[in-house]
């Protein structure tokens, strides 16, 4: 399987696809989408089914649910990594099994993937090395990428000098130096510290009130669902189905707030009773 940064990349000066705020539709769309896969002894295991949801133009939307109920199998779908077996998954608009130019969307992982032997601004750069984009502005944009996330000073360190959120806020800017218009997130903050981990918080909500870029975010954490996401989509166990579609109207910043402890308490509560009852 290829990651986003070993995808095709538009050629420099080409123009980019027109993103959603020129056309009024749906960062990402997932209409009607069901995925199998093949389970060792060669049966057809059911992994998603029958989801539908949009992450509209600006929002963090966020995917809550237990593990294995397909979380990441969305993101993937959304990456165009893999193919739906029904349904459709669009970005901007574009069925995601046709051709895209793949620069509008950036993916963050869990791990940061970071490459032990390149500086910091050799792995944010490393992003762009699989287009035509000159060294000398692939410099630039990994420079621009790394000033972005407050980490400019650190340009030449090396992974294993740098702490956990700062390896984070590495990641993170490889993620966007591409200049996406949506970034998948999966669990990226799941391995640091709770302090590290609200730092990590308020850093991505502060670029996406600079950049309004779409993000659509997996964790298994309910209180980080409603710390950061417009709008929750709780999956239930697999075969992973939208069992609630929550809408997050609280003011920012959340951390802290009483709003948002009841919120995460109600969620809480709804994801611990019944966790196996059907959708219908």
């Amino acid at each position: 399987m290829t990651s986003v940064t070993e995808m095709e990349t538009a050629p420099a000066g080409q123009p980019r696809a027109i993103g959603p705020e020129r056309t009024g539709i749906a960062a990402i769309s997932f209409q009607n989408v069901s995925k199998y896969f093949l389970a060792n002894d060669n049966s057809r295991l059911e992994v998603l089914r029958d989801i539908s949801f949009n992450v509209p133009d600006g929002q963090i939307v966020a995917i809550l649910g237990a593990s294995g109920a397909g979380k990441s199998t969305i993101l993937n779908l959304a990456a165009g990594l893999i193919a739906p077996d029904q349904g459709q998954v669009l970005v901007m608009g574009q069925d995601t099994r046709g051709a895209m130019d793949w620069n509008c969307v950036g993916y963050m992982f869990q791990d940061d993937r970071l490459l032990p032997w390149r500086s910091a601004i050799r792995n944010v750069a490393l992003a762009l090395e699989t287009g035509a984009t000159p060294a000398a502005e692939r410099q630039r944009r990994a420079q621009s990428a790394l000033d972005l996330v407050e980490l400019g000073d650190f340009a030449d360190s090396y992974p294993h000098q740098l702490s956990g959120g700062m390896r984070s806020r590495v990641a993170l800017a490889r993620s966007l130096v591409g200049e996406a218009d949506i970034l998948l997130m999966d669990e990226p903050f799941s391995r640091l510290d709770a302090q590290t981990r609200g730092s990590m918080h308020r850093e991505l909500l502060r670029i996406h009130a600079m950049r309004r870029i779409s993000i659509l975010f997996v964790t298994h954490d309910v209180e980080e669902a409603v710390i950061l996401a417009d709008s929750i989509v709780v999956l239930s166990p697999r075969p992973g189905r939208l069992r609630q579609h929550v809408d997050v109207p609280l003011t920012q910043p959340r951390i802290g707030s009483a709003a948002a402890a009841t919120l995460t308490a109600e969620l809480r509560t709804s994801l611990e009773a019944d966790t196996n009852q059907e959708i219908q």
